[in-house]
């Protein structure tokens, strides 16, 4: 054993080998040996030898040209097999369960459709008078904090394409037409984590709501707690927020995301 495979004693082989396989995953360019050993905190002589075996098995491609490595047939095949067995409503649903336990109110799914959302999952609240959703019922992404929470997830330009090519229609009263208020909106939502409606969808209730990712880092959908509007006061808003983004993330993670490495754990470099 050589002194640089010294240094990582409690690290299998396959633990290596899967860090090394979901640091080029999580990278949006391909990437060279010194920059992947970085990331993995793997010596560099142990990340190539690791590399090596990728390519060999197909996991990995090498460009002779630029000697950078990215994903392989082998890796996209699988990747491709785990998306085809995935369903979120069934992943996210326990979460939900949790959710309405902890807070008392109803909870939501909610998946995006193009420019649009759609309720798919609610738990509804124990309470003898409570806010139940229409399973199926389609909402444009402006309107309530479900599709506000997307919105706001989306990358600059998508969401300029959205305010540039879609009539922001009024809901409600208190519905968002305006974009630059919108705009203002988006960037509170992302500075806090979490979306607040109070009315904007259905008079009378309010929400908070969190957006959930996909396993490459894409945001597809939100939940949400809602109730009775008197029931959300501000300060409320931001427990419930709080608890919204902790299950949002959980949902997240067992779609298979990895948070930014800023969000982790100093000791985990895997």
């Amino acid at each position: 054993m050589t002194q640089a495979e010294t240094k990582e004693p409690t690290r299998s082989g396959i633990a290596r080998a899967l860090a090394v396989i979901d640091a080029i995953a999580r990278s949006p360019r391909a990437q060279g040996v010194s920059v992947i050993a970085r990331e993995t905190g793997l010596s560099k002589a142990v990340a190539h030898r690791i590399l090596r075996e990728l390519v060999n098995g197909r996991f990995l491609r090498f460009d002779e040209t630029t000697k950078v490595y990215r994903l392989g047939p082998g890796a996209l095949g699988i990747g491709l097999a785990a998306m085809r067995e995935l369903d979120v409503p069934a992943i996210a649903h326990r979460h939900l369960v949790a959710l309405s336990e902890r807070t008392g109110e109803t909870t939501t799914l909610s998946l995006r459709q193009g420019w649009s959302r759609v309720y798919v999952d609610q738990v509804l609240s124990s309470h003898e008078i409570r806010m139940s959703v229409a399973l199926g019922s389609s909402h444009p992404l402006h309107a309530g904090s479900s599709s506000k929470a997307i919105l706001a997830a989306l990358p600059d330009g998508e969401v300029d394409d959205y305010v540039a090519h879609h009539k922001l229609d009024s809901v409600t009263d208190a519905t968002i037409t305006s974009a630059d208020a919108l705009r203002e909106e988006i960037e509170r939502i992302r500075a806090l984590g979490y979306a607040v409606s109070s009315g904007e969808r259905q008079s009378g209730a309010a929400s908070v709501a969190a957006p959930i990712y996909g396993a490459a880092g894409q945001p597809i959908g939100s939940i949400s707690v809602c109730g009775l509007q008197d029931m959300f006061t501000r300060s409320r808003n931001r427990s419930l927020g709080d608890q919204v983004i902790a299950a949002a993330a959980a949902v997240s993670a067992d779609l298979g995301r990895r948070p930014p490495r800023s969000e982790r754990d100093p000791g985990d470099v895997a």
